[in-house]
């Protein structure tokens, strides 16, 4: 039998904490792995095309993922607001911070895509793309940029309902989009009848088709309210109050996740000054990662509900807790992979670029240098999560950015530029950022400071501006 929304909770708050984070971890995780089927089926479909299609598609992941994530940080915001919320028995508050979320996240997107799509040109100009990568790469991109609105809407849906601890209805609506998504690609990429061949632009058209369907479909749940939010036209009216509280809670949010996209657009530079067999080795093996570290992205989604819930019902040892075990369990079953994918990392290369030995044989290096420390990605992940969920979105901020500019650019620069290491050189910046960045993480963690913090309290004068709304609206 399907549990309530009060079974969740009690769970959540007063029960096992490794049952519940089994509970989230796995739709959650099942959830990412069909969500990366996205990039998964693109890759896979393009990787027909050849390297340089395989790179255009990995040069412009980086620079669409740089320009969602200067708008996420309203998004992370909502979500972790609407489930401390949660966690204090403020069903009222999840309402309204959901819609002032999708309002938000709605308009951010929409100026955002615009943007992105007008400098995409001068963008790949900037990134010093080879001459038969750059028309590919302007027609993924600029589509990408055209499904940015329906992005936002639906990873806002995600977050909002993880939040208020309901993953299996996600979980549907990505299993149906991704499995369209696999039908739609080689037809759009490859032509079909009368559908004229688009290449690698196919591959963004369709996703930006199932993106759009899964957004539609997310926002009609939320107003018909079934799974613990309800939201009604009238909850859109701007609010002043907390779009101004969103702003400054959600502003070190928006860094840390612009610098984790612009590290990713840094490193293209290099890689790209190596040539297209090295970027599409980058571009496969980078697919290859976001892959298999799913299991620790389930476990660090999983951990920020239970942090985020525990520390609005004013139980900070108990979210410690569920923080500590969720990062362990990631360093143990991110250590597993990441020796299973050094013994089969040609295999998992060729699979995406079958007929590029070239490529594989790079991709290959790339994943054999960097997986034997994926267990500090796991430990890192849950830690960060327990920061942003408690409301320290600063702690976050600053290991993104000593991470990825104090830390792996730097690294990677110096260790491909002057030595003898070339490429390689770029390849060793990630197992030795991964691990200090788990240690600095642990150190920070463990030092307990982001345990005194409370959104809900701190919230009171949005709790004031609501509770005016709702009585005026007539809704208890």
């Amino acid at each position: 039998m399907k549990p309530n929304a009060s079974d969740r909770q009690k769970l959540f708050l007063e029960g096992p904490i490794g049952t519940a984070l089994v509970r989230l971890a796995i739709p959650i995780t099942l959830g990412n792995l069909l969500q990366t089927g996205y990039q998964l089926t693109d890759a896979f479909w393009v990787g027909r095309l050849g390297a340089a299609a395989v790179a255009a598609v990995s040069i412009s992941f980086p620079v669409t993922f740089l320009v969602i994530a200067l708008g996420a940080g309203l998004g992370i915001a909502g979500a972790i607001l609407s489930a401390q919320y949660m966690g204090a028995g403020r069903q009222d508050m999840v309402n309204h911070v959901a819609a002032q979320t999708m309002m938000m996240v709605t308009i951010t997107s929409a100026v955002l895509g615009a943007a992105g799509y007008a400098v995409a040109p001068y963008l790949l100009e900037l990134l010093g793309v080879e001459p038969d990568v750059y028309a590919g790469a302007l027609g993924f991109m600029r589509v990408s940029f055209i499904g940015i609105i329906f992005v936002f809407a639906y990873g806002m849906f995600q977050a909002l309902m993880r939040g208020v601890g309901e993953t299996r209805t996600p979980l549907m609506i990505v299993f149906g989009t991704v499995l369209l998504n696999f039908l739609l690609d080689p037809l759009f990429i490859f032509g079909f009848g009368p559908l004229p061949p688009q290449g690698v632009m196919g591959a963004a058209l369709a996703t930006l088709g199932t993106q759009g369907l899964a957004a539609l479909l997310g926002i009609t749940i939320f107003l018909r309210g079934r799974h613990g939010i309800q939201l009604s036209w009238r909850d859109f009216r701007p609010d002043p109050v907390y779009i101004r509280r969103a702003f400054f809670l959600g502003l070190p949010g928006s860094i840390e996740l612009a610098t984790r996209g612009l590290g990713p657009m840094l490193l293209s530079f290099l890689v790209a000054s190596f040539g297209t067999v090295t970027l599409a080795g980058y571009g496969v093996g980078s697919n290859i990662l976001q892959f298999v570290t799913i299991p620790a992205w389930g476990l660090s989604q999983a951990v920020s509900t239970l942090v985020s819930q525990n520390m609005g019902a004013r139980n900070p040892a108990r979210a410690s807790r569920a923080a500590l075990l969720g990062a362990g369990t990631g360093f143990v079953v991110l250590s597993l992979v990441g020796l299973l994918a050094y013994i089969l990392a040609p295999i998992l290369v060729a699979f995406f670029v079958p007929r590029a030995p070239d490529v594989i044989a790079e991709g290959a290096q790339f994943i054999r240098i960097m997986c034997l420390a994926w267990g500090g990605v796991g430990v890192q992940l849950c830690v960060v999560s327990a920061f942003r969920a408690s409301g320290n979105m600063l702690a976050a901020m600053v290991i993104a950015l000593v991470s990825q500019f104090m830390l792996q650019f730097p690294l990677a620069y110096i260790l491909s530029k002057h030595t003898t290491l070339g490429a390689y050189g770029i390849w060793w910046s990630f197992p030795i950022t991964t691990i200090v960045v788990a240690l600095v993480s642990l150190c920070w963690f463990a030092q307990g400071g982001w345990k005194t913090t409370v959104l809900t309290e701190e919230a009171r004068q949005v709790a004031q501006v609501a509770e005016e709304t709702i009585a005026e609206e007539g809704i208890r």
